[in-house]
């Protein structure tokens, strides 16, 4: 809004004194800043107004430590992150941009579903109580898996279709060869499929990739093609394998990261850490020296992402004053599906989505932790009659608390770990 506030000063008035307002750096710390007050004076109002409705967690008997006192707390606290995400970004960011507008609608669409999962069952809690029965959380209470699936699909075709086929989203590798005498010819010849920059005294040139790309860490030779996954024959069709493999990526860590969801504080820090390391991604995709430098592929535009990332980042720190422990709000499906789907859809658009293993590492082994100890139940149950576990307790989060570390160390640790995941991640642009 202030972006677009300066072009209409600047039409109107023939003033530039408000150019600040177009200086990415000054708008992406002013949406960090403004997300984190957002958090603080919205989070406090909204945590009591959801007390008040008694929009509160009903908490599972599992035997762990702490697990009563966590009753009652107000859920639905990812209300506060999507609009601390949102009013900062709609304020700041260029809203003609298409990865900001991707990434706006991906906030809106999960934490939506988030919410009417959440609605019914606070619903269900309150019916129960009604009619004098004692409540007991089930997840057939929230909306139906298959309904959640289905919403994750649709958003997936939306962001992957987009990607593919919309002539605002442009892909560069770099190109050598051109002299300095040559570049204003070369441009003119070939400008559709050329960037050139002239910094320096050196010339900069990359030549637009006209198919799905993305990068394979530790790799030399990093870029891949995703029509390569298919015989020469049916290439004609990688749209539909890319829109397929967005999807996937979606749903699985918007999955994740609700899993994680499971302690004071866990899901809120490392979506803040990830988020941060995004942010760098971006801004070496985003800008052509350090895409040269780092020979890496250059995407023209992404730099406007800092902006909601910076407000992405801030929303969570923010969100941290009232979910670290003891927790005085809880997120609920309205803020981890908001999280995960943002974090997936930021990965996929800087092109960095095969890296997700690495710096959502800890989504990652949650998530599999529950697979893994679902499905060798079920194999142990039906092989010997008798289920076995792996662990004490899946997902990872509680394993640790049976074994009985404080919850709030657990966090903190799986923070560390995080850290050191991204920083893993950043170090693949220079290891090859």
């Amino acid at each position: 809004m202030l972006y677009h506030l300066y072009d209409w000063l600047k039409d109107s008035t023939g003033l530039s004194s408000f150019k600040v307002l177009q200086n990415i750096s000054f708008r992406a710390i002013a949406a960090i800043i403004l997300s984190i007050i957002l958090s603080a004076i919205v989070g406090k109002k909204i945590i009591a107004k959801l007390s008040a409705l008694q929009v509160g967690e009903s908490v599972r008997v599992l035997g762990l430590k702490g697990e009563e006192q966590k009753g009652g707390t107000p859920t639905m606290g990812g209300i506060i992150i999507i609009i601390a995400i949102l009013i900062p970004t709609i304020c700041f960011a260029d809203l003609t941009n298409i990865y900001v507008l991707l990434l706006l609608l991906t906030t809106v669409w999960c934490g939506a579903i988030g919410f009417i999962d959440d609605y019914l069952k606070i619903s269900a809690k309150k019916k129960a109580k009604s009619q004098g029965v004692a409540y007991k959380k089930a997840d057939a209470d929230g909306l139906a898996g298959r309904f959640k699936i289905f919403g994750q699909v649709g958003l997936g075709i939306i962001i992957g279709s987009v990607l593919y086929f919309n002539d605002g989203v442009t892909v560069y590798r770099e190109y050598q060869g051109v002299k300095i005498a040559d570049v204003q010819n070369h441009e003119r010849q070939a400008s559709d499929s050329i960037f050139t920059r002239v910094f320096n005294g050196k010339v900069y040139q990359f030549v637009k990739v006209n198919a799905p790309v993305t990068t394979i860490p530790f790799v030399k030779n990093h870029e891949f093609n995703y029509s390569k996954l298919l015989p020469t024959p049916l290439r004609g069709f990688t749209w539909i394998l890319y829109i397929l493999i967005v999807t996937f990526i979606i749903t699985a860590v918007s999955n994740g990261a609700n899993i994680t969801d499971g302690l004071d504080g866990l899901a809120t820090g490392v979506s803040a850490i990830i988020g941060a390391g995004l942010g760098i991604f971006a801004y070496v995709s985003g800008n052509y020296l350090f895409a040269d430098y780092l020979n890496v592929l250059f995407i023209p535009n992404l730099s406007e992402l800092s902006i909601f990332i910076g407000a992405f980042v801030g929303a969570c720190i923010g969100f941290m004053w009232y979910n670290s422990y003891p927790a005085q709000v809880f997120m609920g499906d309205t803020g981890s599906l908001a999280l995960g789907g943002i974090i997936a859809s930021l990965a996929i658009i800087v092109r960095k989505e095969l890296l997700i293993p690495i710096f959502c590492g800890v989504f990652f082994v949650e998530l599999l932790s529950v697979i893994i100890q679902t499905t060798y139940f079920k194999y142990t149950r039906k092989k010997f009659g008798e289920g076995k576990r792996i662990f004490l307790m899946s997902p990872l989060h509680h394993h640790y608390q049976k074994l009985g570390y404080h919850e709030s160390k657990i966090a903190i640790r799986f923070w560390i770990v995080t850290i050191g995941l991204v920083i893993m991640s950043i170090v693949t642009l220079k290891i090859r």
